[in-house]
């Protein structure tokens, strides 16, 4: 359990919160690593992290293979590190989680993480490995769901305790969530393998999940990566989208709020930036936001949230759907494997052979894909 001497300690290294700015640039390959740092700037990045914690680079892995508009890219982890370390935070560590159907040391492989870390030297933590300590936590601030989906009590990875999280999002849409962003980073990072009963609450839960951060860390920021975007039913059966662009912030909420935009979404409309939004844990009205760097407030890419592979219909049946009265059946008690199985069969056999290669393929005869291929 975490002690009131321990939350003072980590209040007393926050930072001073800046208003909400998110900084967005277009880049290029060849240019994308330095556009990172220079990215991080204009956001203010040393106005959100403290310099006397660790940093955390918060990598996200929604799928073990590489699929572009995915995961965190190489560049994405390269210019991140390399612009933390310019601003003089040396004190880093990447983390990865693990899920029920996706696993994070393949993942951070196939993905070209590894690679990126060893080159700078970067430790790295999979949060949801064997013998990594989860410890009880009791938020001062009023939660909407968590305590109640766990009465048992909420759980967090020791390791976070008291550092600054830099979370890495891909600019795509979510079958359950419309959008993910920085907010939905940390569902991998702060739950662990029971985060799944937590799906028919999901925009309260992250909610929750920013509330707790906002005790836990003395400093948030977030780079996000839209130089390849997905569109259509993600977080992982998308259609890639190259777009050239990169956003970043301190305020996980504006940052959301205007990927979202961006990707032709109403942000106030989308429940879990508006919830936040009215809890004054961010800013979700993009009117409310300064935007440095780039103009984008005509961009529209049309990206669509009205689609389901499968595997996701199937899941809505049992979160919202007629199958609901079913869910603690179906997904908290030991026949629960059934589903695991039935998503990695799906995506990693079905979907990956009969679309996603072609997609891997086509991405890799753009600059992008070769950077890619360069890592």
């Amino acid at each position: 359990m975490t002690t009131e001497a321990e939350r003072s300690a980590t209040e007393s290294q926050r930072p001073a919160v800046a208003a909400a700015k998110v900084a967005v640039l277009y880049t290029r390959p060849d240019a994308v690593v330095q556009d990172i740092g220079r990215l991080m700037e204009l956001a203010d990045v040393t106005s959100h992290l403290s310099k006397d914690a660790t940093t955390a680079i918060k990598v996200n892995i929604s799928w073990h293979k590489y699929f572009p508009g995915c995961s965190t890219t190489p560049w994405q982890l390269d210019g991140v590190i390399q612009g933390l370390r310019a601003a003089g935070y040396s004190d880093l560590v990447a983390l990865h989680n693990g899920t029920v159907v996706v696993d994070s040391h393949i993942g951070e492989r196939q993905n070209k993480h590894k690679a990126v870390q060893d080159k700078h030297g970067v430790p790295s933590i999979h949060l949801t490995d064997r013998g990594q300590k989860w410890v009880r936590f009791a938020p001062k601030a009023e939660l909407r769901v968590l305590d109640h989906i766990f009465p048992d009590g909420i759980e967090v990875p020791e390791e976070l305790l008291g550092k600054n999280v830099v979370h890495m999002p891909t600019m795509k849409t979510h079958v359950f969530t419309t959008m993910t962003g920085a907010m939905k980073n940390a569902f991998g990072g702060l739950l662990h393998f029971r985060r799944h009963w937590t799906h028919s609450r999901i925009h309260e839960t992250l909610v929750d999940l920013l509330t707790i951060q906002k005790e836990i860390h003395p400093g948030l920021f977030a780079v996000m990566d839209g130089t390849i975007a997905g569109d259509g039913p993600g977080p992982r059966a998308m259609r890639p989208q190259v777009k050239n662009v990169i956003l970043a912030s301190g305020d996980m909420v504006a940052i959301d709020a205007v990927a979202a935009k961006m990707m032709g979404f109403d942000p106030m409309g989308i429940d879990f930036i508006r919830l936040a939004h009215e809890r004054g844990l961010g800013v979700g009205d993009p009117a409310q936001i300064e935007v440095v760097g780039v103009d984008v407030s005509d961009v529209n890419y049309g990206f669509r949230d009205d689609e389901d592979t499968f595997a996701s219909w199937g899941q809505k049946l049992i979160y919202w759907g007629p199958l609901h009265r079913f869910e603690k059946l179906l997904l908290r008690t030991p026949i629960v494997p059934w589903a695991y199985f039935a998503s990695r069969i799906y995506y990693d056999l079905f979907w990956w052979n009969i679309v996603g290669r072609g997609h891997v393929r086509r991405t890799k005869q753009n600059e992008w894909g070769q950077l890619f291929d360069r890592y």
